[in-house]
């Protein structure tokens, strides 16, 4: 399959489905599939927009990344998501060179900026945790900051083949696009390089080291603690369990889509399946869905609020907790830390 030909190719039959990759059949598939995750994540990432401005309870420092996370995912969902159901529903891509152009930089400049969040996230729990005494605070400020860079790191690695340096393709099935990975133009190989490294490399190194460092200060809180031993090790139980789904979510969307493209990078000869290479492409779509899932949904403070706008009921609730459960697992872990002397820390 010759993927510098396959816009020239999608030209030309305009008109017709390409049955020489898949039939019509798995074309429907794939859109009906496709469908239903830009659906779900449209709603789910609006209504955690909605919730948390509605409600100032929820705006706490973190409810900044959070928030900028779901507008990344529907940005995802809107821009790539629907376009990639229609490309499919159809059979091709009808929208052309320029179609393809302004489709993979949105997909692209909103995946980035929310893999970026999603890494500010990472240091925001390792900071809270870590500092229990209040020695560093993450405040407003920061998290502000964090959003900001998510958005300008990304523009910055995604602009340049506006310019000239890099490219968009068609992938897979040819239902959607992406930087172009298999193109063996100096200028696309070193964009692609770069790319990979700092919008895929960094960002995973940082979740990693973070939720590493988070898991080991856990451990050693749990080991001192002696008196209030159960709560801590209960308060542990709970964290890292949120801890592994996240980083498992991350690595179930992005890494097979990382290591395709690193692969392709690194020998653009190699033959894969355009049905088998569209199925990381929706692994990473389908974080538009994971995202709200895991980081907003696992609040129980959250689902309270969440289910009453659902239900038209705005009245607050007069048993309503005033902190999120993920608060409530911070001040329990500060409660146990402050008994415990400085130097049993080192």
């Amino acid at each position: 399959f010759d993927h510098s030909q396959s816009l020239r190719g999608n030209s030309s039959s305009r008109s017709s489905v390409n049955t020489e990759i898949l039939s019509q059949t798995g074309y429907t598939m794939l859109a009906v599939a496709m469908g239903v995750l830009s659906a779900a994540g449209i709603i789910l990432n609006a209504l955690v927009i909605v919730v948390t401005v509605r409600h100032r309870q929820l705006r706490q420092p973190l409810s900044y990344a959070l928030v900028n996370l779901a507008v990344c995912d529907l940005g995802c969902a809107l821009f790539g998501g629907v376009p990639t159901t229609v490309a499919g529903a159809m059979g091709y891509f009808s929208l052309g060179r320029m179609g393809c152009f302004l489709e993979g930089f949105a997909v692209a400049f909103f995946g980035i900026a929310s893999l970026c969040t999603i890494g500010v996230i990472s240091v925001e729990r390792y900071i809270v945790v870590s500092n229990p005494m209040g020695a560093v605070l993450f405040q407003t400020r920061h998290a502000v900051a964090g959003v900001v860079f998510s958005w300008l790191w990304s523009f910055v690695w995604n602009t340049p083949p506006l310019f000239g340096w890099g490219s968009y393709e068609l992938e897979g099935v040819r239902t959607s696009c992406a930087p172009n990975w298999y193109s063996r133009d100096v200028g696309d190989v070193s964009y692609i390089v770069v790319y990979f490294l700092f919008c895929f490399a960094v960002p995973f190194s940082v979740i990693v080291a973070s939720y590493s460092q988070l898991l080991w200060t856990l451990h050693q809180v749990t080991k001192l603690q002696v008196s209030a031993a159960s709560s801590t090790i209960r308060v542990e139980v709970q964290v890292a369990r949120m801890v592994v789904v996240m980083v498992l979510a991350f690595l179930v969307s992005w890494l097979p889509y990382a290591a395709m493209s690193l692969v392709v990078i690194m020998n653009s000869s190699v033959y894969i399946d355009p049905v088998i290479a569209t199925i990381p492409v929706y692994l990473a779509k389908s974080s538009n869905v994971y995202n709200p899932i895991i980081y907003i949904f696992m609040n129980k403070q959250f689902r309270r609020y969440a289910a009453h706008t659902v239900l038209c009921v705005w009245k607050p609730l007069a048993s309503d907790p005033q902190v999120s459960e993920w608060e409530t697992t911070v001040a329990s872990l500060n409660k146990s830390q402050k008994v415990l002397p400085k130097a049993s820390l080192k």
